[in-house]
């Protein structure tokens, strides 16, 4: 196989032919990664086929379930990254990384 092959860069995600589409998002809001935001994230998240999980560090994360997000405490401008395999996982992708970047919903 050829390295052009195995990833497709687009912008600032980058697609893996064999572990899918991976995209660095920062939680912005002032409050971290608390329950409303893990809601709404997992709620959005849900609107989609693929498999999505947010990873911090060693820690993994469901990003469909609301509890699995919230053992990640992620504070404000943790570095987390977004990875997602499966039919829709491009597009999921691009929609949770706008999702991080207007800060969930939240004003602060």
């Amino acid at each position: 196989m050829k390295p052009n092959e195995r990833t497709a860069s687009r912008g600032d995600l980058e697609e893996d032919v064999v572990s899918g589409v991976v995209a660095e998002v920062c939680v912005l809001n002032e409050q971290g990664l608390h329950a409303r935001p893990a809601a709404k994230l997992a709620q959005e998240a849900q609107k989609f086929v693929a498999d999505i999980q947010l990873v911090s560090g060693d820690a993994q994360a469901d990003c469909k379930s609301i509890l699995d997000i919230l053992t990640l405490a992620a504070a404000q401008g943790c570095g987390l990254e977004l990875r997602a395999t499966g039919a829709d996982a491009q597009e999921a992708v691009e929609h949770l990384t706008e999702f991080f970047k207007r800060r969930f919903g939240e004003k602060r």
